[in-house]
């Protein structure tokens, strides 16, 4: 078998038992016991790689295309002779605060389950022993598969959801500490970043709505008519998901809104305040302008008393304005 394929076996009644080495040997014993199916796993294969697969299964074009290709929105297609269905996983870094996705195909077909895997974002080890310690499930063929996988991916949207809930909150009590989040720009850039994370998830997340739904109420081919209670289930929980993502985003953009209204209103405040001290520097600047333009004739330049008067004057006015000022809030 190709390097490519990272995992391959039979499961016989729900236990697992390794296939020959040829593909079409594997999938022909499968489909002649009647109880078993065929999983095959890859990770990132070429067109080159995958082609062996693609005749030996006899996958849609189409269909193999996007599993290459990969930058896909999740997705249900249904083919003559298989299933094909497109998750994006999410993947999030506590260390650098980022959120990343991958994508995952499954072709699912008579006797055969074939995952593509791209990026890091996959639970498939995690479910494939999983579904193994879970003989009774695995009896359920494909579809089974089919759900563990979705199941996963789904339950990790909810844990990142709680994750990225957990920024948000410290974000949010960043933005409107004292401080204020420090710099403007700086808070809001961050701001910013966190809602292009919240974007990438909600691109992963909100068009699975339509598979699961599918999956959950219609007769779709090579899926297990009982199965559909359980892809309810997971169509819920995809529900929830998405709904705490979509208020992670509104609230994100109320929180925007509030930073920048307090920078609005800081701006402002400063203003106020160089208003105020520039009307006070006026009244001395313009006092002492008229005496310093040396005319003859300028009232009380002969008075003895005149330039302490000045003076005086001055103080005053600029103690009346500060006055002022502090009474309104300006300084």
């Amino acid at each position: 078998m190709p390097a490519v394929i990272v995992d391959c076996a039979i499961y016989r009644e729900g236990r697992r038992t390794e296939g020959p080495g040829d593909l079409s040997e594997a999938l022909a014993r499968a489909r002649a016991s009647g109880d078993a199916f065929l999983w095959v796993g890859m990770y990132e294969p070429t067109e080159e790689e995958f082609d062996l697969v693609k005749q030996e299964f006899g996958l849609h074009p189409l269909a193999v295309e996007d599993a290459l290709r990969a930058h896909q929105r999740p997705k249900l297609e249904v083919y003559d002779d298989s299933l094909f269905v497109v998750l994006k996983p999410v993947v999030y870094d506590q260390e650098s605060d980022t959120v990343t996705t991958g994508e995952l195909m499954l072709f699912i077909g008579d006797s055969f389950v074939v995952t593509v895997r791209h990026g890091e974002g996959s639970p498939l080890t995690d479910v494939r022993k999983r579904l193994e310690a879970e003989p009774h499930v695995l009896r359920h063929g494909p579809t089974a598969v089919l759900y563990a996988v979705s199941d996963a991916v789904v339950d990790h949207y909810m844990e990142v959801a709680a994750e990225l809930q957990i920024d948000l909150e410290e974000m949010e009590a960043e933005v409107f500490s004292p401080t204020g989040g420090g710099p403007g720009r700086a808070t809001a850039a961050r701001i910013y970043v966190f809602k292009r994370q919240v974007l990438e998830f909600r691109r992963a997340a909100g068009p699975l709505g339509v598979p699961m739904a599918r999956l959950a109420s219609a007769d779709v081919p090579f899926v297990h008519e009982h199965s559909r209670p359980f892809f309810r289930d997971v169509n819920d929980h995809l529900t929830r998901a998405y709904e705490q993502v979509e208020g992670l985003d509104r609230l994100l953009s109320d929180i925007l809104a509030a930073h920048l209204a307090q920078q609005g209103v800081r701006q402002n405040d400063d203003m106020r305040k160089i208003s105020a001290w520039a009307a006070m520097a006026a009244v001395p600047t313009m006092v002492a302008g008229i005496y310093g333009m040396n005319f003859d004739h300028m009232p009380e330049l002969r008075w003895v008393w005149a330039y302490p008067a000045v003076l005086l004057l001055m103080a005053g006015t600029v103690y009346g304005l500060y006055r002022l000022f502090k009474r309104r809030g300006w300084l």
